[in-house]
């Protein structure tokens, strides 16, 4: 990737700091989810990057086959020179994509003992720091293979808004199979249980939050092409039915932060992070919509936004509806002073599973 993304290859993806008590040295990632909406799909900036996804000689990723390649969030290590992460992670956005990053909030840290005790990967970064930044899309310009993607690309069971995906069955199939595999009557159970809670199965009721846990159980069950990878097998998923496959953990952190955002919104204003300066409500519904990947109920969404005082009108109307002109509104920056956790409670998150 020309100047930022060949860069953190080449300087391993981390930099040495303070010795584990077992003599290994920890070295610091940064990854960023970088996420924008337009009002019909959740949006994450990618890169793409060369070989299929695993951590080679001194951490590097693409050095295998030149002529193979996976798509990756931007990322890049901790350097010397880096005062603090968000520093960091700021210049390593900017020298990829040269998107400057307004929104940024810690999502997680990711700790792989086997990054540290692998030989064959031996300067891979033992902690990754993943960030969760919003933004409006622009089109990216600092690299020529950075592009924004629909995130239900990497996720199409996530998307609920038609009803219930149609690849879902497929997975359904293959975690019955993984389940009905396992070594022993208690172990069948567990799997069972599991199965029922991520995916709505036994309950009868999809929970929207819990994307990083149904990405784990279908990377345990072996049904994403990340869990053969990373064994050195050939997927088996062969009509596309578990979604896109990321370098290295990046698709589980994608789904975290999917998760984050989904959850968050329900109680705190940040959708608007993602909104024009002026917008109708049912565009702000259709692009909630799109985050959550469910359907809300008209009425009911509108009532929620007055009675939240999140929105106030502009006095200009937009004829881009199709319909009737409809009045334009912006958001109330004042409503985080008049109480701590403004947001949109939607009780529509839940769908039944059939």
């Amino acid at each position: 990737m020309r100047g930022g993304i060949a860069a953190a290859a080449g300087r391993g993806l981390g930099v040495p700091t303070p010795r584990l008590g077992s003599g290994a040295s920890v070295s610091i990632g940064l990854t960023a989810v970088i996420v924008a909406a337009t009002v019909h799909e959740p949006r994450v900036l990618t890169l793409r990057i060369g070989e299929a996804g695993r951590i080679g000689e001194a951490g590097r990723i693409g050095e295998a086959d030149p002529h193979e390649t996976v798509e990756a969030l931007p990322f890049g290590p901790l350097e010397v020179e880096h005062r603090t992460l968000e520093i960091g992670l700021r210049s390593w956005v900017e020298r990829q994509t040269s998107e400057r990053l307004g929104y940024v909030e810690q999502l997680y840290t990711f700790g792989d003992r086997d990054r540290i005790a692998a030989e064959a990967a031996p300067d891979a970064p033992a902690l990754i720091v993943a960030y969760l930044a919003l933004v409006r899309e622009a089109r990216p310009s600092g690299a020529a293979d950075a592009a924004w993607q629909n995130w239900y690309r990497y996720f199409p069971w996530e998307d609920w808004r038609g009803g219930k995906p149609a690849r879902l069955d497929a997975i359904e199939a293959g975690l019955a199979r993984w389940a009905g595999a396992a070594p022993g009557e208690g172990e069948r159970r567990l799997r069972e249980e599991r199965m029922g809670l991520a995916f709505g199965m036994r309950a009868g009721a999809w929970n929207e939050e819990l994307v990083l846990e149904r990405y784990e159980l279908l990377y345990e069950a072996g049904l994403v092409a990340e869990a053969a990878r990373d064994l050195g097998r050939p997927s088996g998923d062969d009509d596309g039915a578990a979604g896109v496959a990321m370098a290295v953990d990046h698709r589980r952190i994608l789904a975290t932060a999917i998760g984050r955002l989904r959850g968050k919104i329900k109680y705190r204003p940040v959708v608007f992070e993602l909104m024009p300066p002026a917008f109708t409500l049912l565009q702000l519904q259709r692009t909630v919509e799109a985050l959550s990947g469910v359907r809300l109920h008209k009425q009911n969404f509108r009532r929620l936004v007055e009675q939240q005082g999140l929105v106030e009108e502009t006095g200009a109307m937009s004829a881009a509806t199709g319909g009737r002109p409809a009045r334009l509104v912006r958001f109330r920056r004042e409503v985080l002073l008049e109480r701590p956790a403004p947001g949109l409670r939607l009780r529509a998150g839940r769908r039944a599973v059939s």
